[in-house]
């Protein structure tokens, strides 16, 4: 949040003019990066606006939450009011999303979505918008706990007349989702005045502040009811916009013999698996035929597992990529392709039959066996030569089909405690080109420490199991994997000095008590071994140990990638140093990023870990 203050107090920094240069400090201070345009643009005309309002309707004293930030996540709302209710007398809130658009058109009669004009892409309907803001708040906010209706919605279009926005009505109105017209300025002040009593609304906004945030929703742990039961997450924003895009996409299909491609393309944590088994349970609970693949053995049975818990119905949902070499065309109505980073040339491996190896792309298969094909990737998670999975090959794929191709892109965050400034901290210190590295300023949002051994690194880590946090152990490819075998401990592959634990499992069966691979980072068992990256990717947990091996070393100013100290037999000798540095690279970010509320980095070089101490410096515990 930027600024929490009365409304009239609001207004002496417009009238001075001074408002659109504090907020814009604080921006940089709480962020580190400038304002975007339309940002600036709010702070310069949507707040005086709505500060205006509230003055003329003797609300001066209700306090304004300006960029209000969304427990756990990077989501802003433009300003929360808080106040007391005039009949209740208990806290009253209403969430305001502020829009600048003089009009808005629906998207093809697609209520929840809209242009503001012809050359835009597609936007979340405000109403819906603002409802989404006020539903999580709802759900992530102790204060709120027990007290859904003391929270209302609404988007104010303050340079729109009714009919600029009529279309967007039709979303439908409620308590959390309201829209108003600038036109209709003073039935607005008239609702406000309904849901905001004019005395100090100070109470009710410390109250909001201090509220517990309600624990993060972890993929796995809600899978089985995402798919099989109803919506257990809050889609919000560009992931609700994704969300329509290929529901709207499924609708036209069934009422022609139309079919597209919808890519879905966003950065760790930005909300991609959510949306994915969204969509499935959305599908398969409607009667559709709808499929769920991966080019990953430990995503794809880690969610038989979880999803399709007792279920073998929903277990089926569950295919590889390769799985589609003689699928039927247009087989199934909708086939959803997360982690489509991992596709690879052909699906053909060392069981594929010679009759069906075709050399055909892996891309075409999953192309034509669904009419509404969706792929859900992040290029700087291609973590293995021979993966191809990008936004390009996939448009370029569907064009050469003739094939439309509606393209979304993810801007939030909902891992790392929702923190930018440390995905922001983790790209700058694996790319120092982008201005970085740089030191860490602590927002108190995600926890980041340094461990100077091994051993501490594990006792913290086991500390804060104790406390009931999931934890896990991650490292670079460094060290020989040796086989489990039966009946016997598993090998302590992973040296260092006289501290020893081995890598997770490699194949599908437990050996003496440690889980398969596929379930390392759910099993609560999986916290004695190591995990690689090929066990962490696409999964996520609280805290987040990652060992940064010999093959990566600070030197000089910046990063040495030592190919020679890289034990994995993915790297060959035709694989360019540049490769398997960018692939090194992208793999220690992977790791960076699995932590939902925090990360400790150890380095077995000592040079590199005393870089990483200055720039972590002492830790300072975020708010859990």
């Amino acid at each position: 949040m930027l600024l929490n203050a009365p409304a009239l107090k609001i207004a002496a920094h417009v009238s001075e003019g001074s408002l659109p240069f504090q907020l814009r400090e604080k921006f940089l201070h709480a962020h580190g990066h400038e304002p975007s345009a339309s940002e600036e643009r709010l702070w310069e005309g949507g707040i005086p606006v709505l500060t205006s309002v509230l003055l003329d309707a003797g609300l001066d004293q209700v306090h304004m939450m300006i960029e209000y930030v969304l427990p756990l996540t990077s989501k802003r709302a433009d300003v929360v009011l808080a106040g007391v209710h005039p009949e209740s007398g208990q806290p009253s809130y209403v969430v305001i999303e502020l829009k600048q658009w003089s009009s808005a058109e629906l998207e093809e009669g697609e209520p929840l979505l809209c242009r503001v004009d012809s050359n835009t892409q597609p936007m979340l309907n405000p109403i819906e918008q603002v409802r989404g803001y006020c539903d999580y708040l709802a759900s992530s906010n102790g204060a709120l706990a027990g007290h859904s209706e003391c929270i209302a919605g609404v988007a104010y279009l303050c340079n729109a007349t009714e009919f600029g926005i009529a279309g967007l009505y039709e979303a439908g109105q409620s308590v959390r989702g309201r829209l108003f017209s600038g036109e209709r300025r003073g039935e607005f002040m008239a609702y406000l005045k309904e849901r905001l009593a004019p005395e100090s609304g100070s109470a009710a906004a410390e109250a909001l502040l201090t509220g517990k945030t309600g624990p993060s929703k972890q993929l796995m742990a809600v899978a089985a009811g995402e798919v099989r039961e109803r919506e257990q997450f809050v889609l919000l924003d560009e992931q609700r916009v994704a969300y329509e895009e290929v529901l709207d996409a499924v609708r036209r299909a069934q009422r022609s013999a139309h079919k597209e491609v919808v890519i879905v393309t966003g950065g760790s944590g930005s909300g991609k698996s959510a949306i994915a088994l969204a969509l499935l349970g959305e599908f398969h609970r409607s009667g559709f035929t709808v499929l769920h693949a991966t080019g990953s053995a430990t995503l794809t049975t880690t969610m038989r597992k979880t999803a399709g818990a007792r279920s073998r119905e929903v277990q089926n949902l569950f295919k590889y990529f390769n799985s589609f070499i003689t699928a039927e065309r247009n087989g199934v109505d909708v086939l959803i392709c997360d982690e489509a980073q991992r596709i690879r040339e052909t699906s053909a491996n060392r069981y594929t039959r010679t009759s069906h190896r075709t050399g055909r792309p892996q891309v075409e298969e999953l192309i034509d066996a669904a009419r509404v094909p969706v792929f859900l990737l992040d290029e700087l998670q291609i973590v293995r030569p021979g993966e191809l999975g990008t936004v390009n090959m996939i448009q370029e794929a569907a064009e050469s089909k003739g094939l439309s191709c509606q393209i979304v892109s993810l801007s939030g965050n909902f891992r790392s405690g929702g923190s930018d400034a440390y995905l922001r901290w983790v790209t700058q210190l694996l790319d120092p080109s982008k201005r970085g590295p740089k030191s860490w300023e602590p927002d108190g949002r995600m926890d980041l420490r340094t461990a100077n051994s091994p051993q501490e690194l594990e006792a913290f880590l086991d500390q804060q199991r104790s406390l009931g946090f999931s934890a896990r152990m991650t490292a670079g490819y460094c060290w020989r994997w040796s086989e489990a075998k039966p009946g016997q401990p598993l090998a302590k592959d992973v040296t260092i000095g006289d501290w020893a634990r081995p890598w997770n499992l490699k194949g599908d069966r437990s050996v003496m008590g440690a889980p398969p691979a596929a379930l390392w980072a759910t099993d609560p068992a999986g916290f004695g071994q190591i995990g690689s990256v090929y066990a962490a990717q696409g999964l996520e947990y609280d805290w987040s140990g990652v060992i940064l091996g010999p093959d990566l070393l600070w030197r000089n100013g910046t990063w040495i990638v030592d190919r020679a100290a890289s034990k994995d037999p993915v790297f060959r000798k035709a694989t360019s140093d540049a490769e398997v540095r960018r692939l090194i690279l992208n793999t220690y970010k992977v790791l960076l990023t699995r932590g939902m509320v925090g990360t400790m980095i150890y380095s077995t070089d000592a040079e590199t870990r005393a870089k990483l101490g200055d720039l972590i410096g002492t830790p300072t515990t975020a708010a859990l």
